[in-house]
């Protein structure tokens, strides 16, 4: 199947005005869709669950509470989902972009959990996500200092950030971080299987190694006695989302002041993954579309408590994904967010997800999550290096970006608020690249021998496309 570069038809937008057909809007045939799907939802579901776990554990939660709230987690982020990739009104950029419960607020709504409850903790998250949908246009307009050095370096740092988590994955199973042999095995054997699929494969089948690899992974570890059915089918085979179980939103200025600063972090990280994203697709992405992707991100935080879940964001995983299957249509996403909805309703189908073993997982990890790099890399080959400051820019937000990868508690003695940001290699990375194409480019040290053009006026690029 060939996808369209964009540019060279036309479409109305919801607006009834006629604009180019961009790449994203391809609609493959339902076939394609609920595998390409599929593929997406299996490389981003422990994503989503694995935030509320964390709260549930922190919190003692029983195990009914937990997995209400998981449910829900794999519902809201369903929805929003729905609405990031078709649109809303202006909610929705309208690409292939994944919103699931984010790991940023997670810290935050412990301590507030623990001191205060849940209650408090969902209604901090209210107010959060709208204050996120008012200042989203705020953060959108600073596009323009996102030239290709600045995105390049924080794509890069997503990527790279992204990779612990693989690892993770792999270890899971051994002691103080050192894999059992049998995990080693399936991730590495995971991984050759992709490669060697990427290979041979063509078309739509070449699309699909991923998939394949996983499922191919998870054949093998059954084989192998790794494969744990016994929580399939357990619990009621469907489930109706349960407003407010925890009872009504409670308001604290304490906590809403936190979430809210949270919720700028989640803004900034939004901002870097719609970016890559666009790069990777090959979409212009202008402030407009900018501000309506970052509302979307801001109104899972206001959604979420209704159905006693928790705010949410942008994932970066999926951009490897889209780089490795160049399968761009936002349509794609759309039918994997219809399984994350099914799997909010219907329990045993999450279930069924769950059991892929964790090392199989890590091993598509490595092979995902370089991709975001080298998705990076490639953009920073389109920066200008010749008489400007390219060069230092690259080095120092990728070095203060892997900071807090190389030391998690480097900037614990930070007060809590600045430790929260900081502690985000992607925020990081993103605050130094901006301030310094600022400080050497922006305010004119005489040295720079032509403007480079932000995202949202350069060529558009793919990898792999």
């Amino acid at each position: 199947m060939k996808f369209p570069k964009g540019g060279t038809d036309t479409r109305s937008d919801d607006r009834g005005r006629a604009v180019d057909e961009r790449p994203e809007d391809e609609r493959p045939p339902l076939r394609q869709m609920v595998v390409y799907g599929l593929q997406h939802i299996l490389s981003l579901y422990t994503g989503v669950i694995t935030p509320p776990l964390i709260v549930a554990a922190a919190l003692g939660l029983n195990p009914t509470d937990t997995a209400l709230i998981i449910s829900a987690a794999l519902l809201v982020s369903g929805l929003m989902t729905l609405v990031q990739t078709l649109g809303v009104w202006r909610f929705g950029i309208r690409m292939p972009l994944v919103i699931g419960t984010s790991f940023t607020p997670v810290t935050a709504m412990i301590a507030i959990g623990d001191s205060h409850g849940l209650p408090v903790v969902f209604g901090a998250s209210i107010v959060a996500g709208l204050f996120g949908i008012l200042i989203a246009p705020v953060i959108a307009g600073l596009i323009r200092f996102f030239p290709p050095v600045v995105t390049g370096s924080v794509i890069t740092i997503i990527g790279i950030t992204l990779m612990p988590v693989a690892v993770g994955w792999i270890t899971e199973g051994g002691q103080d971080g050192v894999p059992t042999g049998v995990d080693m095995l399936l991730a590495g054997a995971t991984l050759a299987i992709i490669l060697v699929l990427t290979k041979v494969l063509r078309g739509a089948w070449n699309r699909s190694a991923i998939l394949i690899g996983m499922l191919l992974g998870t054949l093998l570890a059954a084989s192998l006695g790794r494969l744990d059915l016994g929580s399939v089918g357990e619990g009621p085979a469907f489930s109706l989302p349960a407003f407010f179980h925890f009872g009504p939103p409670e308001f604290q200025v304490a906590a809403i002041v936190t979430m809210s600063i949270v919720m700028v972090v989640i803004l900034a990280e939004g901002m870097a993954d719609i970016l890559g994203v666009g790069q990777v697709v090959g979409s212009r992405i202008d402030g407009r579309r900018l501000a309506d992707g970052l509302r979307a991100d801001a109104a899972m935080a206001v959604v979420g408590p209704l159905f006693n879940s928790f705010p949410g964001s942008t994932f970066s995983q999926n951009i490897g994904l889209i780089a490795l299957s160049r399968v761009k249509s936002r349509y794609v996403v759309a039918t994997g967010a219809a399984f994350l909805v099914a799997m909010g309703l219907f329990p045993f189908l999450g279930q069924i997800v769950a059991v892929i073993p964790s090392a199989v997982l890590g091993g598509t990890g490595l092979v995902l999550f370089g991709s975001v790099a080298a998705a990076g890399i490639q953009t920073l080959g389109k920066a200008d290096y010749e008489g400007t400051n390219n060069l230092i820019i690259v080095a120092v937000s990728l070095g203060l970006g892997i900071l807090s990868i190389a030391s998690p508690t480097f900037f614990s003695a930070f007060p809590d608020w600045a430790s929260m940001i900081l502690s985000s290699g992607v925020v990081t990375a993103t605050i130094s690249a901006l301030l310094l194409n600022v400080f050497f480019e922006v305010l004119g040290s005489g040295r720079r021998k032509s403007p480079e053009p932000a995202p949202d006026e350069a060529e558009p690029s793919g990898v792999g496309g």
